[in-house]
């Protein structure tokens, strides 16, 4: 009997080998730039634009400036479009970037480490009053921006600026930004290292240096010597945290790996101790492995934190002993918790000369030209002529002799700028916005100071320490996981059916040693028309629930859902 035929075996398809182009690290031999970003860095090195800004686009105006220069290298040098005004929030993703682009700019003055001279301000506030129609918001990480800056008068504007030892350097792209520090240093009563010194000399070093001008990202750095814990170092790609070696005596806890936004992660201890001295060879080595180990072929991922994530602290730490500092790390202690729950520096303190620093709350970050020439000249009439500001867009007039003190306090206030503000105009923060900003959806500012009045008007007896952060977009500028009323902006349905502002939020986001992100509640979005009636009956009810010495982040971590509704 014949065989039956067989079918023929179906044919395999065919698998598609691609190459592997990894993650764009350069360690890894991985040079091909994979996205636009990597190939105009690749082309032209960011701080070169100056020049052309100089002697090309200043001359000939804004439509001579090429586009990889206009959205890309120019933040090499604190530059950034702004907003075109009339274009509302549901727009943002739809519109090309020329459509959003208004001929105007945000211009960013970095303040490394918030020290500022009354000679300093004074010359941030004439340029605010004649190339800014008056603006200069202090931001979340001591800088001060500018808004409508034309072209033609940034080299002007750079020369007024270096001519008092301030620049717009790396202020921007994917560079060191500005080194954020104690605003107290070197006056605390109750400091344990002052690292000055160490700012000074990493910025010395390697601000404007080509050695870290092309980053994957950007690389967001705190040195702080105070047990306050002032200056957010669990969200920055690094940061040395003040603590007394019970050997060596004081110097850094070392942390890498911070970072919020869409994906935010709290960063992690090396276990390392650094002494003062050693802070920027320890930085130029962390920096380093960033440059070189970091991930450049998705823009999403390329911050420090995604690499600290996938190697781990111990593989981070050995890789930064063996390859770049050539010598291991003393191990060393974390920082203790700190005593106070405000770690803002406002209200009346002593120094460690007997003097004291006054601290004032202006709202939401938001001054003027005017404003800052009449702070230069209050702190030369009752201190010394230091000025500082903060990490929770705050400012400290140092310096003051204890009878000038009182004096000091009623002048602020007459300027709205109270050393004795209410727990709502002390804690409140909020980014740039729909105002001027590109990626937002939602306005900010406005509505963060009408937030601060209706709450002090409906419930004036409340002084617990509170923070309330308004975020115009996702992307957390104004740090909106880790407050206790995170808001983050975004286009909301109201009662009528109406497509309106408003935020999602988050609950119980906390900083200190117990940080934490915020807890989101399902379904929890209010419009902005309803802001002030969400967080004044939260509020109440937590004043009506709360355990003896309850902070609200802990009280909203257990309350139901609908106690947080």
């Amino acid at each position: 009997m014949a065989a039956t035929p067989q079918k023929p075996a179906a044919a395999t398809p065919r698998r598609k080998v691609s190459r592997h182009r990894g993650e764009g690290q350069w360690a890894a031999g991985h040079f091909t730039p994979l996205n636009g970003n990597e190939q105009f860095k690749k082309d032209d090195d960011g701080l070169n634009v100056r020049t052309r800004i100089e002697t090309i686009y200043s001359k000939r105006g804004f439509d001579s400036i090429d586009p990889n220069d206009l959205r890309g290298r120019m933040r090499w040098w604190g530059l950034y479009t702004q907003r075109k005004p009339g274009i509302d929030g549901g727009k943002t993703a739809i519109l090309e970037p020329e459509e959003l682009d208004d001929k105007y700019f945000m211009l960013r003055v970095r303040i490394d480490g918030g020290r500022l001279t009354t000679q300093q301000l004074r010359v941030i506030g004439e340029i605010s009053q004649e190339f800014a129609r008056g603006t200069a918001d202090i931001t979340d990480r001591q800088n001060v921006q500018y808004h409508w800056i034309r072209i033609e008068d940034v080299p002007e504007i750079w020369n007024r600026l270096e001519a008092v030892g301030l620049s717009t350097t790396e202020a921007c792209g994917d560079t060191p930004r500005v080194v954020i520090g104690s605003p107290v240093a070197g006056i605390a009563e109750d400091e344990i290292i002052d690292g000055s010194s160490a700012i000074d000399e990493i910025h010395s070093r390697y601000i404007g240096s080509k050695e870290f001008s092309n980053l994957p990202r950007k690389f967001k750095t705190a040195i702080s010597g105070s047990p306050l814990l002032d200056v957010a170092h669990e969200i920055n790609d690094i940061a040395f945290v003040g603590v007394h070696h019970p050997e060596h005596g004081p110097g850094f806890d070392l942390w890498v790996g911070g970072g919020l936004s869409t994906n935010p992660k709290i960063g992690v201890r090396l276990g390392a101790w650094v002494p003062l001295d050693e802070v920027p060879d320890v930085w130029a080595g962390v920096i380093g492995i960033f440059r070189d180990y970091g991930y450049r072929r998705l823009r999403t991922r390329a911050r420090l934190k995604f690499l600290v994530a996938d190697w781990g602290a111990e593989k981070f730490r050995q890789v930064l002993q063996d390859e770049y500092l050539k010598r291991e790390l003393v191990d060393g202690p974390a920082p203790a918790q700190p005593l106070q729950r405000w770690r803002d520096h406002v209200g009346v303190h002593r120094q460690n000369d007997g003097r004291f620093y006054v601290g004032f709350a202006p709202r939401v970050g938001r001054v003027d030209g005017t404003t800052l020439t009449k702070i230069a000249e209050l702190a030369e009439a009752h201190g010394s002529g230091r000025v500082r500001t903060t990490v929770e867009q705050k400012m400290i007039i140092l310096d003051v002799e204890e009878a000038q003190v009182d004096s000091l306090v009623e002048s602020l206030e007459a300027l709205d700028l109270t050393a004795r503000p209410s727990s709502f105009r002390r804690g409140t923060m909020a980014c740039t916005g729909i105002e001027y900003c590109k990626l937002a959806i939602v306005e900010t500012k406005a509505r963060g100071s009408q937030l601060i009045d209706e709450l002090e008007r409906r419930i004036p007896d409340f002084d617990e320490p509170l923070t309330i952060n308004i975020n115009g977009c996702p992307n957390a500028c104004a740090r909106i996981q880790v407050a206790d009323i995170g808001l983050k902006g975004q286009l909301v349905v109201n009662d009528r059916g109406e497509q309106v502002e408003g935020y999602q939020v988050h609950l119980g986001g906390a900083l200190g040693l117990e940080a934490g992100f915020g807890r989101k509640v399902r379904g929890l979005k209010v419009t902005s028309d309803e802001l002030p009636d969400y967080v004044e009956r939260v509020l109440k009810r937590f004043q009506e629930e709360r355990e003896d010495g309850e902070r609200f982040a802990t009280w909203a971590a257990r309350a139901s859902e609908e106690a947080l509704s």
